[in-house]
């Protein structure tokens, strides 16, 4: 079943948003390449990336002292075109900032 409150409010967050923006594209990123392009700092985007975990959208793995994200490959369809209207609801340019 899927939680749209939990979902929702995940993707609610401009960091959280920005962090989903750059890993829709499938591929797995690591935390230090997020931190850098949304200018933030370890400790903020460890927290905002546990809401994400928490929300299923995004999945991890540890690799030496950093952390690698990648969007969840098991969410479902319905999930999917969840996010995929709300980033298409962004405006091209704040989709491009993430």
């Amino acid at each position: 079943m899927i939680d749209i409150v939990t979902i929702l409010s995940a993707l609610a967050e401009p960091t959280r948003l920005a962090a989903i923006c750059l890993l829709w594209d499938g591929e797995e990123h690591c935390v230090c390449e997020m931190m850098e392009k949304i200018d933030a700092t370890q400790s903020r985007m460890s927290r905002h990336m546990a809401v994400l975990r928490v929300a299923g959208l995004v999945t991890d793995r540890r690799d030496a002292q950093w952390v690698r994200y990648r969007r969840n490959p098991a969410l479902s369809r319905e999930v999917v075109a969840i996010v995929d209207a709300v980033m298409a609801a962004l405006p091209k340019a704040e989709r491009r900032a993430a």
